[in-house]
């Protein structure tokens, strides 16, 4: 599910473009425009990026995405994003985007890493059919165009890996982004020196900061219950996965309840077993590679795999390349391992 705020700012970005048809925006997602103002309403993320397949038809642009997100509307920003910039300092604005993005984009995990001089957001979808081109765009654009409207102008990324192919508008990328930027990774990041995290937010009000603040605390509880089910099978799934096979039949019985209550359960809050399993491995997987704390052998066995071909098949699968290359890829962008890592996974 997606914040219904993303969406009507989508639909505002349309309105500014001449494009906006209000028939065509209910039928592709379901709802009315009066829906889309409901602050505590959600969107089913498929119909979200419905919405952007037919914003880059009807604008005949394929870099909506991008363009999109350099428009700043203090506005019209969500929640989320009065949070951030009402926070004393980036660092701080950066750890709460992190806990509360949940509430912006429930189908979209995102992390935290810290080493000695570099900051990196790491964003994963979880399922491949969780990932909109469009929209991961329009994120890392109103990431950085906000960022220095509202905390200082000289902050610019030092590298960007971007999970989708490269598009007709690539050179576009660097020119706002202002680091080199490369394709068909298997996540997206973006690193920034660490030395700005301590910039202070210049026009942060501590009144709103804490009225809103309060606000969103109270949507992430209510999410979190909602969907707290599937994130306990996560975490057992995850305790699981190095000790023994996964299979349902014992976290059933580790629940207390039969593996058909445990599916129903899940489907309850749109989830399944196995795509459960197969996001743990791929998450670890991910991580571990890109550390370089283990041989590609004792993480194939880390993960449940029989032999490494196995986990390397997957791993490409996931990703695209295979594991060495990906962990050469990292290691050469970081130049140092990751130290901390913010995020409900």
């Amino acid at each position: 599910m997606v914040a219904a705020s993303s969406t009507l700012a989508l639909v505002h970005y349309l309105e500014q473009q001449g494009v906006l048809h209000p028939s065509r925006v209910e039928q592709v997602t379901g709802l009315g425009l009066s829906d889309l103002s409901d602050p505590d309403r959600r969107v089913p993320a498929e119909a979200h990026y419905r919405l952007w397949t037919h914003a880059e038809q009807v604008t005949g642009d394929p870099g909506v995405g991008l363009h999109a997100g350099q428009v700043v509307d203090p506005e019209r920003m969500g929640l989320v994003g009065h949070v951030f910039f009402n926070c004393d300092t980036l660092g701080e604005a950066v750890t709460q985007y992190v806990r509360l993005h949940r509430l912006i984009n429930e189908s979209v995990f995102l992390s935290f890493e810290q080493t000695a001089d570099q900051a990196i957001l790491c964003w994963q979808p979880d399922s491949p059919n969780h990932y909109c081109r469009q929209d991961m765009d329009r994120t890392l654009a109103a990431a950085i165009t906000r960022t220095r409207h509202f905390i200082h102008p000289g902050i610019r990324a030092e590298w960007v890996e971007i999970a989708h192919a490269r598009p007709s508008y690539a050179a576009e990328y660097e020119k706002l982004l202002g680091g080199p930027v490369t394709f068909n990774n298997g996540l997206t990041r973006l690193a920034f020196s660490s030395r700005h995290l301590g910039h202070p937010i210049p026009r942060r009000n501590p009144y709103v900061y804490s009225a809103v603040l309060k606000q969103v605390n109270s949507l992430l509880a209510r999410l979190q219950t909602r969907r707290s089910f599937g994130r306990k099978i996560r975490r057992l799934i995850s305790r699981q996965m190095a000790t023994e096979r996964i299979d349902a039949d014992s976290l059933a019985r580790q629940c207390h309840m039969s593996r058909q209550t445990l599916y129903r359960k899940l489907k309850k809050e749109g989830l399944s077993f196995q795509g459960l399993v197969e996001q743990v491995r791929q998450d670890k997987a991910l991580r571990y590679v890109a550390a370089d704390h283990y041989s590609l052998g004792e993480i194939a066995f880390l993960l449940g795999f029989s032999e490494l071909s196995a986990f390397s098949r997957a791993f490409k699968r996931w990703t695209g390349v295979a594991p060495a290359e990906y962990r050469a890829r990292s290691l050469g962008n970081t130049g140092n391992e990751p130290q901390t890592v913010v995020g409900d996974r």
